[in-house]
């Protein structure tokens, strides 16, 4: 006698989920109620058919019924039936299935293979007509599911164990997991491609999961008797990882039950693996980003534009390259170089500035290269230059393109040869120092017209930056605002709680010709000359509060004084006869401010018509 259990498992119809185990002797099934198996079914026959059990035979006999007995898509009158053949009655499909099949004539048991899709698992049906029977199996296994659904939704904590990788953590909690749900010996949840999976899975099986993309139990897969199962984990089209068990235990099996179960957990689990490979992604694109961003620097702003700079500068800072930075006049180049130099291998050294535009020639060649005692009238010792000074740190020269032609082609030297020789002097003094220049000229346009030297433009501009002008980044005004106030608000002791909503207005609205530099006097003039604990409008200098934003209404006297404003200016065009020249004489201002005046006050159109 062999251990034969043949049975039938419903995958669709009014019994979908049931598992019937088939008696020695006849199994009747019908529309009526005295069949074994009842079938409420209008396309089913009252005595459809009837399968007959000898031993491990069993044989399907149709009995004449109406629509007809289908055996894999065929009708019979009788068939015998083998592991894994589909019975069509009415709407019902049985799947017929024996624990062990013994073939006739060797003594060795064959292989049973049985594949699933995750559309038709019993647990993932969206088909309210299919409810499960309440078996204890069927419990049982919406219980494991409750498990396996809540260990999945608390996956949200699990990426922060020792700094895993979430994928990897859920991979593992996963098998962890289905080890104790599903009678195997071992699991693992393996990686197409990966070289670090823990076996080699079955060949077959694994590609058959791959290429086709279904679950697969592959019963006495060897002469040792070993049960594989195994499902994909399905994102976006593609297998992710494979879920695959074995067991070669004769009393641990898998059967239909196992892998309807496990159908179900793989789609589940592959929407958690897929927020689990993002959420590494996400984890490591932000490690990226705070490690480029672990910038120590004095700039202020959360604009695009600003944390793009930043980001720039976290890069070049630990190199000893050459930085050019460009940008307009006041729009914190220095505050750039600084930045670069507290977050590179150099910020134990000195930091050293020059403004090249500020000293006539021959006393910034002395700041920077130093003199010789008697090097020139006034020499009375030696000076060391801000270039020795800088020795083991950083020099910064700004406004770089303000430079004669001599100190160019000394500071050219400096870049090269790293060595220079002080004003009046003959040794040769070698310089370890980083060398930062900065300009709100176009140095291009200057090579062209001869203003400034090929070669040392050349060697300065290995990396460039570009400090962002201020209104290329205007969230960025009132963050600054709000920083300046408080700043001159403890210098000067006085207590500011806020910039009153008008100021807000005109602050955001006001193009910054002078950028950061000009928006901070602006503050600090507020500071010093307000008398209230709230920055206001009419404490902001009159080129800002020039042109009104139209969420601010103008007061009685503002209106007064735009009047007085524009009569004024009429009058001094009319006795001009209309030439901006003499208009502007008259007037104590430069021609380029009554441009801008006549342009806020709205009067181009009226000084056109009555200069005709």
């Amino acid at each position: 006698m062999s251990d034969i259990e043949p049975r039938l498992v419903a995958v669709r119809g009014p019994l979908k989920g049931s598992i019937l185990v088939l008696p020695d002797g006849d199994y009747t099934i019908g529309r009526q109620g005295l069949n074994n198996l009842h079938l409420e079914d209008h396309a089913v026959s009252r005595q459809h058919c009837i399968i007959k059990r000898a031993g491990g035979i069993c044989t399907v006999h149709d009995l004449e019924s109406r629509n007809g007995t289908f055996v894999n898509g065929t009708a019979v009158t009788q068939q015998r039936l083998g592991p894994g053949d589909e019975i069509r009655i009415g709407a019902s499909v049985l799947l017929y299935l024996v624990t062990r099949d013994t073939a006739a004539g060797d003594g060795h048991p064959d292989s049973k293979t049985r594949e699933l899709r995750l559309s038709d698992s019993l647990y993932l049906s969206s088909d309210d007509n299919s409810a499960l029977p309440p078996s204890f199996r069927a419990i049982h296994d919406l219980r494991t599911l409750l498990r396996v659904s809540t260990m999945l939704h608390s996956f949200r904590g699990l990426h922060d164990v020792h700094g895993t990788p979430a994928a990897e953590v859920l991979r593992t909690h996963l098998a962890s997991l289905l080890i104790e749900l599903i009678p195997a010996e071992r699991c693992g949840v393996l990686i197409p491609g990966a070289a670090s999976d823990p076996w080699t899975p079955n060949a077959d099986v694994y590609s058959r999961v791959c290429d086709e993309q279904v679950t697969v139990w592959l019963e006495d897969a060897d002469a040792t008797g070993l049960s594989v199962l195994a499902a994909p984990l399905l994102v976006r089209g593609e297998v992710a990882a494979v879920i695959y068990l074995e067991s070669a235990d004769p009393h641990r099996k898998f059967d239909e039950g196992h892998l309807q179960l496990l159908t179900a957990i793989a789609g589940m689990a592959a929407g958690a693996w897929e927020n689990a490979t993002i959420l590494g992604w996400l984890q490591e694109e932000n490690e990226r980003l705070q490690t480029e961003l672990k910038l120590e620097h004095d700039m202020v702003g959360t604009s695009a534009k600003l944390r793009e700079l930043q980001r720039q500068m976290a890069k070049v800072a630990p190199s000893n390259s050459i930085v050019l930075i460009l940008g307009e006049s006041g729009t914190g180049k220095e505050l750039v170089a600084r930045g670069i130099h507290r977050n590179s291998l150099r910020a134990g050294g000195p930091f050293v500035a020059i403004n090249c535009a500020a000293l006539m020639d021959t006393l910034l060649e002395s700041e920077l290269f130093g003199h010789e005692k008697g090097a020139f009238t006034g020499a009375i010792s030696r000076k060391q230059g801000k270039l020795e000074m800088a020795e083991g740190g950083t020099v910064f020269l700004d406004e770089i393109g303000e430079l004669s032609p001599l100190l160019q082609a000394k500071l050219l030297r400096v870049l090269q040869q790293r060595e220079m020789e002080r004003v009046g002097g003959n040794n040769t003094i070698k310089l370890n120092i980083r060398v930062l220049a900065a300009t709100n000229r176009n140095l291009e346009e200057a090579v062209k017209s001869g203003a400034f030297r090929q070669d040392l433009f050349y060697r300065l501009n290995v990396v460039t930056l570009t400090a962002p002008a201020l209104r290329e980044r205007p969230e960025d005004t009132l963050p600054l605002a709000e920083h300046f106030a408080k700043k001159y608000a403890h210098e000067c002791g006085r207590k500011i709680i806020g910039i009153a909503q008008p100021a807000r207005a005109y602050l955001q609205s006001y193009a910054w010709p002078g950028n950061v530099r000009e928006l901070e006097n602006a503050i600090e003039r507020a500071v010093v000359l307000g008398s209230s604990d709230t920055i206001l409008a009419e404490d902001l200098p009159e080129q800002i509060r020039e042109a009104r934003p139209a969420e601010v209404s103008a007061t009685l006297y503002e209106e007064a004084v735009e009047a007085a404003k524009r009569q004024v200016v009429l009058k001094a065009f009319d006795q001009a006869n209309y030439d901006h020249e003499t208009a502007a004489k008259l007037l104590g201002l430069h021609p380029n401010y009554l441009h801008k005046l006549i342009r806020t006050m709205d009067l181009k159109v009226v000084l056109k018509r009555a200069g005709r």
